[in-house]
Parts: structure tokens; sequence; C-alpha cells
């Protein structure tokens, strides 16, 4: 049996090929013949050239962004094979769904397992994201960010660039047309979330699920400059759902449109423009995870 091994030499602290030979090791233990290879803008045309019968499963090793864009090519060429997760990248804000493990050793388990999970999946104008789209002000932080800086602080560079944008922060009028709710107005930024955490804020979207058929949306409203820091605060302790600059709601779809000038971003890649068409896809995904004991 063939497993596919797609790793981002680049992502997090750029060790994750110095544990190659280990992770082989303990596929051909198991009678599963790995194949490596090395991630670079050649990706997709590799993929292009498989079919659902050539591997048991694919493992991705790096970060969000690798990981966005190993399942873009995925969905794009139909390729439905049960996927495994090295989150070895800055944030792995998506894996912090999936609770995986922070050691190659239970890594490894996971990824030899036969347990996995079926999720959802957000479209964007035919891109896909399985954590997050988001936009407005700050939110290409992580496009913005030194990879040097990355891989020394780790997700603390993310923080501080953060903050270093404060200063070009202004409001932007956004139109928000959905089945849940509609919105016309200024807004800072727009996050739609398939996932529970965002740019290592964990507690930012507690009631979302990988696998409900929804997405969670939260709209952060034009605020006076006093009151910014005092809202960021509530992000970073989960307390924003009670700010009255939050609007907060679920939905499967939605449209986004905007005059001004505003990057979009999706799992930390830049996203498309204006104007956005949103929905999510479920049960588009199957993901190799570890068992979580039933509770009797």
């Amino acid at each position: 049996m063939k497993v596919l091994l797609i790793y981002n030499p680049f992502s997090g602290n750029k060790t994750f090929k110095n544990n190659l030979d280990y992770i082989i090791n303990k596929f051909q233990e198991k009678n599963y013949q790995i194949i490596p290879y090395r991630m670079d803008d050649d990706l997709d045309e590799m993929i292009s050239n498989i079919n659902n019968n050539s591997y048991n499963r694919i493992l991705v090793a790096g970060g969000d962004g690798t990981i966005h864009q190993t399942i873009n090519s995925l969905i794009k060429n139909s390729i439905d094979i049960p996927l495994g997760i090295f989150p070895v990248g800055t944030a792995n804000d998506f894996a912090q769904n999936l609770n995986l493990p922070k050691t190659i050793e239970e890594m490894t388990k996971i990824a030899l397992s036969e347990n996995y999970i079926v999720s959802d999946v957000g479209c964007v104008n035919n891109r896909y994201f399985i954590n997050v789209a988001s936009l407005g002000f700050i939110i290409d932080v992580s496009q913005k960010t030194d990879n040097k800086a990355k891989n020394n602080l780790g997700i603390l560079a993310y923080y501080i660039k953060g903050l270093e944008e404060l200063p070009n922060m202004k409001a932007l009028n956004v139109s928000v047309k959905s089945e849940t709710i509609n919105f016309l107005g200024e807004i800072y930024f727009m996050l739609i979330m398939n996932g529970k955490s965002a740019g290592g804020f964990k507690k930012i979207a507690p009631f979302s699920s990988i696998d409900d058929g929804l997405l969670d949306v939260y709209i952060f409203k034009k605020c006076p400059l006093y009151e910014l820091m005092s809202l960021l605060i509530k992000v970073f302790n989960g307390e924003h759902l009670n700010s009255s600059y939050v609007i907060y709601f679920q939905t499967d779809k939605l449209s986004v449109d905007c005059n001004d000038c505003m990057g979009t971003d999706l799992d930390g890649e830049e996203g498309p423009v204006f104007p956005l068409h949103i929905q999510n896809v479920p049960g588009k995904l199957r993901i190799l995870t570890q068992v979580v004991p039933k509770i009797i």
C-alpha cells in the first residue's frame, strides 16, 4: 500500500524533515510504502496526475497554509482519499479542532490509524478554506509576517505584526447578505469560521464545529479607537460575543461585497476579490484523527 507524504520544508521551525526517516520506518513496519513529496509550485500538477486508487492515504506536514493549498488541489482534482495531518506550522489553527498531539511520535500513530472524521469545508468564489475566511483590517497579518520572525517567535510574531499594523487601521463599508442576517455598515474586520481558532486566538469561535454544515460568522463593527484594545482583549479571552461591536450568526451561505480596496484571506493565504460568494460544503474531507472516548 502506498502513502503520499506532502511536506513543507519551510513550515514552523523547519525541522520536520529531520523526522522523515522515523516516519518512513514506522510506515514500512506496517507494510506501507511512503512516497515523500517536497512541497513546491508544482503541487497542483503532481496531484492532478494521481487518482483515488493511487494511495491508501495522503499525509500533509505543515501549517494552515500548507493544508489549505493541499486541500484545494485535492478537491479541484476530485481526489477523495483520507487525509492525515502533521501540524508543524506556526499557528496550526485547524489542528486545534482535532486536538492533534504535538510530538512526531503521536502524530505518526494517528497517521497510521484507521480513525477519521468527516469535515466540512468552506468555499469562496470556487476557492476552498478548511479553517477560516477573513476580510478587513489586519486580516492579512499572516501574509505580511516575515518567515524568519515566524520561525524564531512562533505565534508571537503574528501578534507583534498586528500591533505594527494598528496605526494603519481604517473602517470599511461592507454589505453582508444571508438567510440569517443582513448587514450594511462600517467594519474593521470579519471572520467566517469553519474551525474554532484563528491567528492563535483559541477561543474566537467557541460554537463552531467542522461537521455541522454551518459557518460561524463574526462581524467586528467600527468602534471608537479607545475601545479597540479592550475589544481585542475580549477576543483573546473569548468574551467578544458580549460586545455590542460584534455581530455573530451561523449560516450555510452568505455573500459579502465591498467597494473599498480591502484584502481577503483564506487560511492565511491571499483570498479572492469582491464580491464574495461563500458557502459551507458539508462532509467534503475525511481526516485521520485520534479516537475520542465516548462519555457514558
